[in-house]
């Protein structure tokens, strides 16, 4: 291609933080632009909003279904390439299935969808359609995540016995919602969040990065949720022992009432000859733990990390890299994909290597069941999807 991608934003005006993570990310490498959006359900904020943006007039949209319409319209010269969805999931459906029907690439934030049979419903149009989706699971991003499953996928460790990955945050450890604070609003809001309160919004990035690192798929899980702080609809806190497909068991933590917590997920997979650990507090660092060795440290820019892991990495070892860069790294690799699918050419390995529909579909699954075995008396409970 000898042309940026084109794409559209739905939601992620001027008042929320997330549409403007997703703009610095795609902007990083200079593939992508920013050329239409219905960035509000407010009107007014939509119009202000695409302003700032300085978009075309006649393309800043007040309703995502005018918006797709028209783009669909346009000459192929003209219309976007691509939708990115960063709306609360409970809007994440309907503008995702109209933008893959009008033949449009899909970015979407997680959890994927608000229940796990609209998720089964984009894999299935998605696998029709042939277009590309690109789920944000931004964890999977950061190049000593990437390295970490190069290196259990190489055998290196041998068999995967064990994983424990948690996710504590401390934001939601008072009635914040009560304040009328918009993240929190929608996010402890069952009408908004669906079924699942801190399992939907960080379990499901725990649950993502477990499966991603170890390629390995849960079969069994059995789970304690809770609702800590006195007033709250949704869960705040829970955790689940795992069973995955090769035999191996874990163990998964997810918190929001965790007080003085910022965003450190962490995870550790041990396997028959030794184990990795990585941290998102020094996500630029994988220890990797021998039996019969002394500890070795990997680090991004490193000569001796996999292809996946270089091709990810941005800067000189040394130079700190972090969330934007692994949110871009994201876009990046979609992009590569999306430009080479439109010239009809076989995209890398490296490029392919982002969150889909099918990781879409485990979180949602993850959701119903973690949900359904912790208001259970049974034991352990089959992953089902």
């Amino acid at each position: 291609m000898n042309r940026k991608l084109r794409m559209a934003m739905i939601g992620g005006g001027k008042d929320a933080f997330i549409g403007a993570v997703h703009r610095l990310a795609m902007n990083m490498d200079g593939q992508i632009e920013l050329v239409a959006g219905a960035l509000s359900i407010n009107p007014e904020v939509a119009v202000d909003s695409g302003k700032s943006l300085f978009l075309d007039e006649d393309r800043i949209y007040t309703d995502y279904k005018v918006m797709l319409e028209k783009e669909a319209a346009m000459p192929a010269e003209k219309r976007i390439d691509f939708v990115s969805i960063v709306t609360p999931n409970f809007v994440h459906f309907e503008p995702a299935m109209m933008a893959l029907e009008k033949g449009f690439h899909v970015v979407i934030e997680k959890p994927i969808t608000f229940t796990l049979d609209q998720a089964k419903q984009l894999k299935a149009k998605v696998e029709e359609t042939g277009l590309s989706l690109l789920l944000c699971h931004t964890y999977t991003g950061y190049p000593m995540v990437k390295q970490a499953k190069q290196f259990i996928k190489s055998g290196a460790l041998g068999k995967v016995r064990k994983v424990y990955v948690e996710y504590p945050q401390g934001w939601l450890s008072t009635f914040l919602e009560g304040t009328g604070q918009a993240q929190a609003s929608w996010r402890t809001d069952p009408k908004k969040s669906g079924k699942a309160g801190s399992m939907g919004d960080i379990g499901t990035h725990a649950f993502n990065l477990a499966e991603y690192i170890t390629g390995l798929e849960v079969t069994h899980l059995c789970s304690n949720i809770n609702i800590v702080v006195e007033g709250r609809m949704l869960d705040d806190d829970g955790a689940a022992f795992l069973k995955f497909n090769n035999g191996a068991t874990g163990v998964l933590m997810a918190t929001q009432i965790a007080a003085g917590e910022e965003n450190n997920v962490k995870i550790r997979v041990y396997g028959e000859k030794g184990g990795i650990e990585w941290k998102h507090e020094d996500n630029n660092t994988l220890l990797v733990k021998w039996l019969d060795k002394p500890t070795e440290i990997y680090r991004t820019g490193g000569g001796y990390n996999s292809s996946f892991a270089a091709h990810n990495t941005r800067t000189p070892a040394g130079h700190p890299e972090g969330f934007l860069e692994a949110f871009a790294n994201m876009y990046r690799n979609f992009a590569l994909t999306v430009a080479a699918k439109i010239d009809g050419i076989t995209p890398r390995e490296e490029w392919l290597d982002f969150p889909s529909v099918n990781e879409g579909v485990r979180g949602m699954a993850f959701v119903d069941n973690v949900i359904e075995s912790g208001k259970s008396d049974v034991k352990w409970k089959e992953f089902e999807i």
